[in-house]
């Protein structure tokens, strides 16, 4: 008689087994089908991405080539690929080099343009900011100083890597439109902030001189004195076939 309990008992807990097995067999092979499925995505996807920074890594190597034989058109086109085919820091350093080609062939708008898509391309601050100061210079000379201020104010705020340049070309641009009032102001915190680097401090203190010394009519003097105003060179991607991380600048230094 207790083999009979014992075999029913048996075959119930079989049917057990084979109801779980029928239920939850599926849910388990289709997760495992998932997870399969996105392995193989993620490791396409990163092979994808790999092949790509190869390639933007060959083309920036072979704009600068380009550049240093003075052939600009080749050069373009390299940053071009370098710019579609690279992450954000290669996309912002191509963008740079072709803006500086536009200058050299006295293309100043088409430069501006390039230099606001280069400084909209990554977030990494060198290569934002550094983009975003050298389109201001750029436009200093036609634009409404309402508009140079809306470039240049937020490059003065606290914790931005050019700060210093930034705030110097704002002085430049005060004067140039006759607001020397203002831009003294802005000399003055120049001159004197700690992280003003010793050059624009010694620069800031001879134009407060022309203006204090009532010459401050002579804006053209006043400027000169001031010296070149220009932006500290960009980082550059390293030589192929290496690619920098995601969103942040290569160390090196490059032509702008």
């Amino acid at each position: 008689m207790v083999d009979v309990f014992d075999q029913v008992e048996e075959e119930l807990r079989s049917d057990r087994y084979k109801r779980l097995a029928r239920t939850w067999l599926p849910v388990v092979g289709g997760v495992l089908l998932v997870a399969l499925i996105a392995a193989l995505a993620w490791w396409g996807w990163q092979k994808m991405e790999t092949s790509k920074a190869d390639k933007a890594s060959i083309a920036y190597q072979r704009g600068l080539e380009s550049l240093e034989s003075n052939n600009l058109v080749g050069a373009d086109a390299a940053f071009v690929q370098a710019a579609d085919e690279g992450n954000a820091a290669y996309r912002a350093l191509a963008l740079q080099h072709r803006a500086g080609i536009a200058v050299q062939q006295n293309r100043i708008p088409a430069a501006v343009e390039l230099f606001d898509e280069a400084a909209a391309a990554s977030r990494d601050p060198l290569l934002r900011d550094g983009a975003a100061y050298k389109a201001a210079l750029l436009v200093m000379d036609t634009a409404s100083l309402e508009d140079v201020q809306a470039r240049l104010e937020p490059l003065t705020e606290e914790g931005r890597p050019f700060r210093a340049f930034a705030r110097e070309a704002l002085a430049a641009a005060q004067l140039q439109h006759g607001k020397t009032a203002e831009a003294r102001s802005t000399l003055v915190v120049l001159k004197n902030s700690l992280d003003t680097p010793r050059e624009l401090s010694q620069r800031a203190e001879l134009a407060l001189a022309s203006i204090d010394d009532g010459t401050a009519s002579n804006i053209p003097a006043i400027i000169a004195a001031m010296g070149p105003v220009e932006a500290p060179a960009a980082p550059a991607a390293p030589a192929a076939p290496a690619a920098p991380p995601a969103e942040t600048a290569p160390a090196g230094q490059a032509r702008p």
